[in-house]
């Protein structure tokens, strides 16, 4: 009888280590924005991908808008390993210490996608992720969101137009020192927190990509929106090293896989998607959109592009020098 119970109880306990053994790896993805977003989007897409080619052996939990983590609190979640993955600003990693980042920042720096590509997909860009691993994270891919606008409740043509006005920005010296050249007063603040200091009149205005300003709704309490694509907002998809570097290296591979995969889908849909919401912004009939003449935008250039040599000491000029190389920008000819 004591056998069979000894028995039994190594098979229960064989059948209990084979259950475990077949547990699949959780990756819980964490993001601030709305599902509908470019991001939203690519992140529900690498959870797809990494689900089907892993076979099941890896589920992604996919937390958008802020439901797990607040923007401020997200990054030191994925060092502490609380959360596996994130897509958050190339702006978070100024705060981290890696200042480099903030290049992402610099207005007027990126004539077009073409330009910001080359930088993003090339080995400028595979460089900077690189600095990222002394913090303890890896950095997989670069995913756009768009061009920014400006919208604020008073029209936006000119430098002048800026002056005085509270305009949110992300927790960047560089987007600080860009407010400042035209004369508007920065106000840091997280993502989740715009909507209603736009609604309660906190700040006066905002810059975003137009999809982020539409799935936020933040059109329906701005009155003007300026089609200025002046900056870029991107993010670095990242994840806790010492997690993934713990993967075998068939899922490794395999995920590797489905980030690429994801990140193509991303960036074709990014433009597309920032499209559409400037068309639905449009039809609303809540914001005015303002389109600047040559001579205006040729003025926001030259007020902003100063900060570049302002920021040159914070990113490193010889960083700066090299993406003017590789993408024929030339400040000296505005």
């Amino acid at each position: 009888m004591k056998i069979r119970t000894l028995v039994v109880g190594l098979a229960a306990a064989t059948f209990s280590l084979a259950a475990l053994a077949q547990q699949p790896i959780v990756i819980k993805f964490s993001h601030v924005v709305a599902n509908d977003t470019p991001k939203g989007k690519g992140a529900d897409f690498f959870k797809q991908k990494a689900e089907e080619l892993t076979k099941g052996k890896v589920k992604v939990e996919v937390y958008p808008n802020s439901t797990l983590y607040k923007d401020k609190e997200e990054m030191e979640a994925l060092q502490l390993g609380a959360v596996q993955m994130l897509a958050p600003s190339l702006a978070k990693f100024g705060p981290l210490g890696v200042k480099e980042f903030e290049v992402f920042d610099l207005p007027f720096i990126f004539d077009n996608y073409d330009d910001l590509h080359k930088i993003t997909t090339g080995p400028i860009g595979k460089s900077l992720l690189k600095k990222l691993e002394s913090k303890g994270i890896l950095g997989l891919a670069y995913w756009d969101n768009g061009l920014k606008v400006m919208s604020a409740n008073k029209p936006l043509k000119n430098p002048e137009d800026f002056k005085g006005l509270k305009m949110r920005i992300q927790s960047s010296n560089v987007l600080d020192a860009q407010m400042r050249a035209v004369g508007a007063l920065p106000q840091k603040m997280a993502f989740s927190e715009v909507y209603q200091a736009l609604q309660t009149g906190v700040v006066d205005g905002t810059e975003n990509p137009p999809s982020n300003l539409y799935t936020q709704k933040m059109h329906e309490v701005q009155k003007y929106v300026t089609l200025s694509d002046h900056g870029y907002l991107g993010y670095a998809v990242i994840v806790n090293k010492k997690f993934w570097d713990g993967l075998p290296a068939d899922i490794r591979q395999q995920l590797e896989d489905a980030m690429e995969q994801a990140t193509r889908y991303a960036n074709q849909i990014a433009k597309v998607e920032n499209d559409n919401a400037m068309a639905e912004v449009k039809k609303s009939g809540k914001s005015e959109l303002i389109a600047l003449t040559p001579e205006q935008k040729k003025a926001w250039k030259k007020a902003m592009v100063k900060v570049h040599d302002q920021m040159a000491g914070r990113v490193g000029k010889d960083l700066i020098q090299s993406i003017y190389k590789e993408t024929g920008f030339d400040p000296s000819k505005l």
